[in-house]
């Protein structure tokens, strides 16, 4: 179970969001989005560093007034994550959160006015070098596009995702990355699909307004995942109606299942039959919980019986196969069997100290190899 993924990721240049590389052969990095008012700087840097510690590379901040750029300088000083801005219509708020040390400007320069005006955002942009995100989406599409097209459709919004490139390139300008979102996910799809070969730009990937926790995930679990498994892709945004934090856990989920993206554990786990011999589903809940702040790449498989449990402890780093009493296996070796009493608590125990063990021995093989 532990091999490469064997997708191939389409190529792309590099562009550096603060100290995150988004393109190129950089991981594909995972980012969300604060939903609260960024006025009140305390509540956003709260929640700003509770999505940094769920493994977030990069968050995103909206800035809709010039009182809000104000907060955002406050909120960048206190925060160590990339910021991205979002921003719409006002270039004055984008030329101040420049100012401020802004990491990458959400804004789609052919909405900001003037030619001049569109020419002092990326001047700015330039001299600091902060990349743009240009970000077209379906339910805000140019009033002419809509007349044309009838209806958002793919090509309406790569035709809006051109018009916004045009005008960056007149001025000479390529470090941005492109997001084309639709809430549909065959739309989504078919925009990115053809978009991919038009430009060489960094892709952020998203099914916008996905919907709740759950029906969100799934939609964005479809459509994400059909774009990655083309090698289309450097960055993703899940939205979710939903705490942002988990929206960083459904992203690495993603990218983990196509072995595109390791953050922590990686559990598999049976969905539990009447042959278990512990309550796997009560266990898988309490482990998921109390190991949420693990970051080390591990598999830890929990089945709870003999028939599959054996095969599939023994690929993991730390396997439970059930039993009376279960087994537990180590790097494919029976280690130590356990009573199904307290399973959770005495299994938390092990896997974090696989987990030092394993990070240890990684780091020891990064220093060798410098």
């Amino acid at each position: 179970m532990h091999f490469e993924s064997p997708i191939k990721r389409r190529k792309s240049r590099q562009i550096m969001v603060g100290d995150v590389a988004v393109g190129g052969d950089a991981p594909i990095s995972v980012q969300s989005m604060t939903n609260t008012n960024t006025c009140d700087v305390e509540a956003t840097v709260a929640q700003i560093q509770a999505i940094q510690e769920a493994g977030a590379d990069i968050v995103r901040v909206s800035v809709p007034t010039m009182d809000a750029a104000e907060a955002f300088g406050q909120i960048r000083q206190q925060v160590s994550v990339p910021l991205v801005a979002d921003i719409h219509f006002d270039y004055r708020i984008a030329l101040r959160v420049a100012e401020l040390g802004v990491d990458c400007l959400r804004i789609n320069p052919g909405n900001i006015g003037n030619d001049d005006r569109v020419r002092s955002v990326v001047d700015a942009a330039r001299d600091k070098n902060i990349p743009i995100r240009i970000g077209v989406n379906a339910g805000s599409l140019e009033k002419e596009l809509q007349k044309k097209y009838g209806e958002p459709t793919p090509d309406a919004l790569v035709e809006s995702a051109m018009r916004h490139i045009d005008i960056l390139d007149r001025l000479d300008f390529q470090n941005f990355k492109l997001s084309l979102k639709a809430s549909d996910v065959f739309m989504t799809v078919a925009a990115y699909r053809k978009i991919a070969d038009q430009i060489e730009q960094p892709l952020h990937l998203g099914i916008t307004e996905a919907g709740g926790l759950r029906s969100g995930t799934v939609k964005s679990s479809v459509g994400l995942g059909l774009l990655l498994m083309d090698g289309i892709g450097d960055t993703i945004r899940v939205s979710l109606a939903a705490d942002p934090v988990q929206e960083i856990k459904v992203g690495f989920d993603i990218l983990k299942s196509l072995k595109l993206r390791s953050n922590g554990i990686n559990f598999i786990a049976c969905p539990s039959c009447s042959r278990q011999n512990f309550d796997v589903i009560g266990v898988m809940n309490e482990l998921e919980t109390r190991l949420e702040d693990i970051r080390t790449p591990m598999d830890v498989a929990v089945i709870g019986c003999v028939v599959n449990g054996p095969g599939e402890a023994k690929e993991a780093a730390l396997g439970l196969a059930g039993g009376s009493p279960s087994l537990v296996y180590i790097d494919g070796k029976p280690a130590q069997k356990l009573s199904n009493e307290d399973l959770a608590a005495n299994l938390e125990q092990m896997i974090r100290k696989k987990a030092q063990e394993k990070e240890a021995a990684d780091a020891q093989l990064i220093a060798k190899s410098q």
